[in-house]
């Protein structure tokens, strides 16, 4: 199958670690372009070199952006314009929210992951349309949570607001499919990122047990027997952006080694 990456200029948000960074290594391998982001300029350029190294493409550039500012996102977009004369893919990426259930979260709360986890993606999308709609191209992917298809218990605000990201990309998706637009959303399962290694430290001091009784409870609880690889996430999301699929698109997709029963 010819994905069609290779002559492609990729944007990933929150790329300098986990599943943003398993995302551009697999893009780089593909031989695409990609401009990788983050607040951390050190961190940044350290990971640069290591998705360099590691898939042999010296195409790897990076660009300082802390998604949840505006003026951020529109530097970044305007430096990839400028440098390389088009946008063809953006992967909208962002850490997860503060962990907790309801009464364990504030208003500051609420509005600093509506700022992160939702208005940010809305920012991004925004800023590189233009630039699709003229080349008549364009692949905006969305990284969500498993949260979409079935709420998790202590993470009120992610099921909140990625369940709006849903909305707002099924949305955008219907808009723009006729300029060879695709929005789609994929969301982690249990994938072994530090994300995740956070979630279950606190639940294991929450329960008070060792942190390896948690990972093995929650690996039990998946057919596949194991926590997903960064990277066989990241494939399906450079499936979603290429070539190779040209017509799905206001999609909500789940990796998670089949562990979630909802519909």
């Amino acid at each position: 199958m010819d994905l069609a990456i290779n002559e492609k200029v990729v944007i990933v948000m929150a790329s300098s670690k986990g599943l943003g960074k398993a995302t551009a290594l697999e893009f780089a391998k593909e031989g695409a372009t990609v401009v990788i982001s983050s607040r951390n300029q050190q961190s940044l350029e350290k990971t640069a070199i290591e998705i360099k190294e590691a898939s042999g493409n010296q195409q790897v550039f990076s660009k300082v952006c802390d998604i949840s500012q505006e003026q951020d996102i529109e530097n970044l977009v305007k430096f990839v314009a400028d440098q390389f004369g088009r946008i063809d893919v953006l992967i909208n990426n962002t850490g997860g929210p503060k962990a907790g259930g309801f009464d364990k979260i504030e208003d500051a709360d609420w509005y600093k992951a509506f700022d992160q986890n939702l208005l940010s993606y809305i920012r991004t999308s925004r800023a590189v349309l233009p630039y699709m709609k003229e080349q008549q191209f364009g692949r905006i992917i969305n990284i969500s949570s498993s949260s979409v298809k079935e709420v998790i218990d202590g993470l009120i605000l992610s099921n909140t607001l990625r369940a709006g990201m849903v909305g707002f990309a099924k949305t955008l998706a219907r808009e723009v499919a006729g300029d060879n637009i695709l929005v789609n959303t994929v969301g982690p399962g249990r994938i072994s990122t530090d994300r995740v290694a956070e979630l279950d430290q606190i639940a294991a001091e929450k329960q008070g047990v060792p942190v390896e009784q948690i990972v093995e409870k929650s690996k039990s609880g998946i057919p596949a027997g194991r926590y997903g690889e960064p990277e066989e996430f990241a494939k399906v999301i450079v499936f979603l952006a290429s070539a190779a699929n040209s017509y799905l698109t206001g999609q909500s997709l789940v990796v998670e080694g089949g562990s979630l029963k909802a519909l």
